[in-house]
């Protein structure tokens, strides 16, 4: 498996995950820029993503939803803050009801993404930030660190394609 760490972090509210993959960083930058290639990781295997909407420049948005496996549909979306192709991307990431509106009751998380060359592959820096100790233990029951653990696990089938 490609995830190296994955540290939860209570005083800076920070939960940072690395991968270490051995495709470049171009080709990896792909499994975040193309929403075909990102339906076939994003979420754990056993909720699939669908992407309804993915547009990653500065005031973009993504929007998805995740099929889990009663059929049962998770939406999402994310707001892009910056890009800076094929090394970072910021953005937050929230939940959505299922017309696509975000839903107003659930945290939201600053996610940084750094693609950086790394023993002749690529190193990413995944950390997702929260605005409070409270949100930050809400986001870990919900199993968000197993679920990305799983998801971004998904990504080394993919850069052999």
């Amino acid at each position: 498996m490609s995830v190296t760490s994955l540290d939860k972090d209570f005083d800076s509210l920070t939960l940072t995950l690395i991968a270490d993959f051995t495709a470049p960083v171009e080709r990896v930058w792909r499994l975040w820029a193309d929403p075909r290639q990102l339906e076939r990781w994003w979420g754990p295997p056993t909720y699939p993503a669908t992407m309804e909407q993915h547009d990653l420049t500065p005031g973009g948005e993504v929007a998805y939803f995740m099929t889990g496996p009663e059929g049962d549909k998770h939406h999402g979306w994310w707001r892009i803050t910056s890009v800076s192709p094929p090394t970072s991307l910021e953005f937050t990431d929230g939940f959505a009801n299922p017309d696509g509106t975000p839903a107003a009751d659930m945290p939201t998380t600053t996610v940084r993404v750094l693609l950086t060359e790394h023993d002749g592959g690529t190193r990413m820096e995944l950390r997702s930030a929260y605005d409070s100790r409270e949100q930050m233990e809400r986001m870990l029951e919900m199993g968000m660190a197993e679920g990305l653990q799983q998801a971004v696990g998904q990504m080394d089938a993919l850069l052999v394609d």
